[in-house]
């Protein structure tokens, strides 16, 4: 069965229209991953109802997977590098009958590898459809973190001591070694099965502490012997080629690893501290810091404002937040979308996070004097349509930005400020001549990042009192269309917690957003005398939707917590 096939039948079932599916098959095609691994990441579908679609389709009987009930020894029957490979999970073994659940039980490939299990140990074989999400639930289960870190430092003998002492690489055996490239090897594997996207390993006084920070929270994940400080510090250099023996100042590097069939990126910055280097990692992992533009959950009146900006042929487009509020990942979404065989697309990064097929992209090296600003003239001589620069720092930036804009190219980059009707206010700061603005302006964008609740145990429930009042509040400016939509009392939802979230209520993050656009008023406030009242005036006068309002509009479609939002957002 064909992945056109499925669409079709989701299509004929009412839960696709025909865009949502060509979206979905262009995301599969683009991400490399199966159309039920895109459902489930993209969460657009319930995946349990695409499995019980697909089995009517391939006249094999769908079975839902309790992962927690399975016994462990039934797992070891089917080694995890098949369970992954083939999309296939052992179900149950009794008088030897091996049930065994599989994504793609019409695969040949897939079919043979369980035979030929089957065959092995005598068994006689019985075939289930499972969903995306309870095969990855069980796929959890081969990767006990933990228990396999703690043997791994078993086998190196190390004594208890003061803390001081330190394994010496130079004459370790390539035997000593193997435990603690295993212990590096899992850590990886693990805080990509979590989703992390940092993975930080700092030395302490009395052990070495590995945490990951996953959804922005961070968390420790596992606590080793200090004498694994060094070799595993020289283990993570040894791959990033970083100098070993430098340990006085930071240094940074990256490296790339084939994790779960997928290549994904690894940033690592070293930091010297008294008790030795510590080291961060970010994951940058395509699969979930790509997102397509579809996936942005602009709403309303910003979907239409920011569709319109980029189909516009010159001008800038600036997103404004703070550090880890997801700027990036939206410049890399409106990228995509700018992505095309027609259009020349260059952009300037610190770092480049995510390599883009189709895009040129070049990192800045300041050491050598390769920055945004002298980057951004170089970039001027290779006939680009669109300019992509990473952050506007400094005047110079700002003012060759500016020049790119007027002289018809596309410009996206991101700016440090409060709110988007602060972005003004601060071009104008850093020296650019308030009347270029307006002829040189087409989008300010302004975003943060919210928890995005659990698609498996989120619940709804009537708002208490003081949520009433707020969500009237933030819904009594916005047209009756939209006010139409949400009778009082409020509904919001809440995530209970349960094992796909590990009991946060939490899996993944949202963006929320406010757009601002370049207007004739707006204009006239620029060339007679631009405060920041005025300014701020007249994007209510747009009909602005603010951080607070698109995020309570978001916690009554049930993507966020009414409560976060609050927490995060100014009452304006």
């Amino acid at each position: 069965m064909t992945d056109d096939e499925l669409l079709e039948q989701l299509k004929r079932q009412g839960l696709l229209d025909t865009a949502a599916a060509n979206r979905l098959k262009r995301d599969s095609l683009i991400g490399g991953e199966s159309l039920e691994a895109t459902i489930a990441k993209q969460r657009l579908l319930d995946d349990a109802k695409v499995a019980e679609i697909k089995s009517t389709m391939v006249k094999v009987p769908y079975k839902k997977v309790d992962s927690q009930a399975l016994d462990e020894k039934l797992l070891l029957i089917m080694p995890e590098e098949t369970a992954r490979t083939y999309g296939t999970i052992p179900l149950s073994l009794e008088n030897n009958v091996l049930i065994v659940g599989m994504l793609h039980p019409e695969d040949p490939k897939a079919q043979e590898a369980v035979k030929f299990i089957a065959r092995d140990k005598h068994y006689s074989l019985g075939v289930y459809l499972i969903s995306y999400g309870d095969w990855q639930d069980v796929l959890k289960r081969y990767s006990p973190y933990r228990s396999e870190i703690a043997k791994a430092v078993k086998s190196l003998n190390i004594k208890e001591g003061d803390g001081k002492k330190s394994v010496d690489l130079e004459n370790a055996s390539s035997t000593e070694d193997a435990p603690v490239v295993k212990i590096f090897a899992d850590t990886l594997r693990e805080a990509v099965q979590s989703r992390a996207s940092d993975i930080h390993i700092e030395p302490q006084e009395k052990s070495v502490r590995i945490r990951f920070r996953v959804d922005g929270d961070l968390r420790q994940e596992a606590s080793l012997p200090p004498e694994l400080a060094q070799p595993i510090i020289s283990r993570v250099k040894v791959i990033s080629n970083l100098k070993i023996d430098e340990t006085r100042t930071p240094q940074d590097g990256r490296f790339r690893a084939k994790i779960f069939n997928k290549d994904i990126d690894f940033r690592v910055a070293t930091f010297p501290t008294p008790l030795g280097e510590k080291v961060a990692i970010r994951v940058l992992d395509p699969s979930t810091g790509l997102k397509s533009f579809d996936n942005l959950q602009f709403l309303y009146r910003n979907l239409e404002i920011v569709k319109e900006g980029l189909k516009k042929p010159f001008g800038m487009i600036l997103i404004t937040g703070p550090t880890g509020s997801g700027k990036t990942t939206t410049l890399y979404a409106f990228l995509q979308t700018l992505n095309n065989d027609s259009v020349n697309i260059v952009s300037l990064e610190d770092p480049v996070e995510y390599f883009v097929a189709g895009v040129n992209q070049s990192q800045v090296r300041p050491e050598i004097g390769y920055d945004f600003a002298s980057g951004l003239r170089e970039i001027l001589r290779q006939d680009p349509d669109v300019i992509m620069v990473g952050e506007i720092r400094d005047a110079e930036t700002a003012g060759l930005a500016v020049q790119a804009a007027l002289t018809g190219h596309v410009v996206l980059s991101t700016l440090h400020t409060n709110n988007a009707a602060g972005v003004i206010p601060r071009l104008i700061d850093m020296k650019v001549e308030p009347f270029l603005l307006p002829v040189s302006l087409n989008l300010m964008i302004s975003q943060r990042l919210v928890g995005l609740l659990c698609y498996n145990c989120k619940a709804q429930e009537t708002a208490p009192q003081n949520m009433q009042d707020v969500i009237r509040k933030s819904l009594q400016e916005l047209p009756e269309e939209v006010r139409s939509k949400y009778p009082e009392p409020y509904q919001i939802y809440r995530g209970k917690g349960c094992p796909i979230c590990k009991g946060k209520g939490i899996l993944g993050r949202e963006s929320i957003f406010e757009v601002f656009k370049m207007t004739p008023a707006l204009e006239d406030i620029i060339n007679s005398s631009p405060s920041a009242q005025k300014i701020t005036k007249e994007a209510k006068n747009q009909g602005m939707l603010t951080l607070r309002q698109d995020g309570v509009l978001k916690a009554l479609e049930g993507l966020v917590s009414i409560e976060e939002v609050v927490r995060i957002t100014d009452d304006e």
